[in-house]
């Protein structure tokens, strides 16, 4: 049974409905006024929709592989992860986390076969409760903070094993601090992992954008 907000609540939300190629809706709850985690972003429904592509589901890729999302939001990338057969762990701080139940909750009867559950993660700090290593880590649209480099990247060095695969989503900006940011950011993560991109031919079909990367990070064999 959908959860819905308490009636004197509902003004502050509002619902962004992702429909997946099974036909199947996610329906992502996000917040009227909040920081930028509140919103359903450009590069969140990209990478969803990229894990639907056929080079990962004709072979069932996600089915009980450990996943983890940084930076989760709303948590539609993680609950369409969960909603593919997947093991997901959504994270972001502590005040995103009643957002993050909520879209759980929302969305738990398109999750059949995965489980999905919430935690906190700051970057920077202790990775240990994550541990053992995930299959796959996903981030959309987590590099825009000049503060949140470093620990971001040390976070990465510190769940990453060589075998695990980093989906990075992210918008290219090219106004205020954003190109210094995302520049500090790449110059700090080459020095550790090697990088390839997805061309758009590999992406959704129709949810593509020429300013929305995608990109496979695996950590650096020493």
């Amino acid at each position: 049974m959908a959860v819905v907000p308490d009636e004197e609540d509902s003004s502050n939300y509002f619902v962004r409905e992702i429909e997946k190629n099974d036909g199947a809706v996610l329906k992502i709850y996000q917040c009227s006024k909040g920081d930028v985690g509140c919103v359903v972003w450009d590069a969140a429904i990209v990478l969803s929709k990229y894990l639907e592509t056929e080079q990962f589901c004709t072979s069932k890729t996600w089915s009980g592989k450990k996943i983890l999302e940084l930076g989760s939001g709303t948590g539609v990338v993680g609950i369409m992860a969960a909603s593919l057969g997947a093991n997901v762990t959504v994270t972001d701080l502590e005040d995103l986390q009643p957002l993050l139940e909520m879209n759980i909750r929302e969305n738990q009867d398109l999750v059949s076969k995965g489980s999905i559950t919430a935690k906190v993660l700051k970057w920077g700090e202790d990775v240990n409760d994550f541990l053992p290593h995930p299959d796959y880590i996903l981030m959309a649209d987590c590099i825009y903070y000049e503060q949140s480099v470093e620990p971001l990247v040390e976070t990465l060095k510190l769940l990453a094993a060589p075998e695990t695969c980093i989906i990075c989503c992210y918008e290219q900006r090219t106004v205020g601090v954003n190109p210094e940011v995302e520049r500090r950011f790449f110059e700090r993560l080459m020095q550790d992992f090697d990088s390839e991109e997805i061309p758009t031919e590999r992406q959704d079909p129709e949810f593509n954008s020429l300013d929305i990367h995608i990109l496979h990070l695996r950590r650096r064999l020493i």
